[in-house]
């Protein structure tokens, strides 16, 4: 009997052993998300799975989960929608170990609702050379977006599935005011040639000369633009809002002891290290020790707005947003 009860709990270690993995929702570049799991796997032995999904997008399977959640870690994307997430319940507050050595700016800022990863600033990811070629002066200000020169030149992504998209909605809010902002994303409507699933996703279109100006965070130009892509980023002269970046602890995660195993790991400097050199994404990392990429945008030299993280990481308020842009600005006839 003493054999037998030995031989299971054996085999019991060894499945529990065996089964050891991390499901990860993970928003930010393919390319830095494919190549998180191999160096996971080697520093901790857990395999790690994920899934794709932009920001607005990984908040909507979130929600739809919450009653049974298939993932563990929510990894990258927009603040917002993390902090949506945490205020839904649907994702819980891990305080890592070195959460002293992220940067005092991002931890102040979102509190504990959920870790910050990175930041980012929005801006003007540009084809100049398009636009010379069709006489046109290259946009330096939000206001200058809504200029009908740019008619079927601009392209940006769409909030019901990017964060970043979001991002853009709540920064216009912040500069301009609520009714002006939506003024002038009807305006800029008019002059959109293409609205993307992905925030990083048009980019490509202003390198490929399918359009000349691109709206998104100025770190995905300059990966566009290591590419080969003929691309330059502008920071709008109005000033900019930028999103923190984050990392969070699925409520109820299935695995969740490798899930905290992995939320430490992805904060260390050897983890974050793999965005810039493998992922192709060029962020400010939050951990102070992390080197920033020479490439990566110098967020201190941008006129970046107070941005109100707790107001649009509200669940109500970005709710309401979003719908008041899919209702009263996207179905109108260009």
């Amino acid at each position: 009997m003493k054999r037998v009860i030995g031989f299971v709990v054996t085999v019991f270690l060894f499945l529990g052993a065996a089964q050891a993995q991390v499901s990860l929702l993970c928003s930010p570049d393919l390319a830095w998300c494919e190549n998180l799991a191999p160096a996971f796997n080697e520093a901790t032995g857990i395999d790690l799975e994920f899934v794709r999904l932009s920001s607005s997008e990984g908040l909507a399977r979130l929600r739809a989960e919450a009653e049974n959640p298939t993932f563990d870690v929510w990894f990258g994307g927009t603040g917002d929608p993390h902090l949506v997430a945490f205020n839904d319940g649907v994702t819980e507050f891990y305080k890592p170990s070195n959460w002293d050595e992220l940067l005092p700016s991002l931890t102040s800022a979102v509190g504990e609702t959920y870790i910050p990863l990175y930041s980012g600033a929005i801006g003007f990811v540009v084809n100049e050379g398009l636009l010379e070629s069709e006489g046109i002066p290259i946009p330096t200000c939000w206001e200058d977006l809504r200029d009908p020169a740019y008619k079927g030149l601009l392209a940006m992504p769409n909030p019901n599935t990017s964060g970043t998209a979001y991002t853009i909605i709540a920064t216009l809010i912040q500069i301009f005011g609520e009714e002006e902002a939506f003024n002038m994303l009807a305006d800029i409507h008019q002059n959109i040639a293409q609205y993307t699933r992905s925030g990083g996703a048009v980019g490509q279109l202003a390198g490929r000369g399918d359009v000349a100006v691109a709206v998104q965070f100025l770190h995905d130009g300059v990966k566009f633009a290591k590419q080969g892509y003929p691309l330059s980023n502008i920071a709008p002269c109005e000033g900019t809002g930028f999103e923190i970046g984050g990392l969070s602890l699925v409520a109820n995660a299935p695995h969740r002891e490798d899930a905290i195993a992995f939320i430490e790991w992805a904060l260390t400097p050897e983890a974050q290290a793999i965005a810039a050199e493998k992922g192709e994404s060029f962020q400010v990392q939050s951990n102070s020790a992390t080197p920033v990429a020479p490439e990566s945008p110098d967020l201190d030299s941008l006129t970046l707005i107070d941005y109100d993280f707790a107001t649009y990481g509200d669940p109500e308020t970005r709710d309401s947003l979003v719908g008041k842009w899919t209702n009263e600005i996207f179905p109108v006839p260009k």
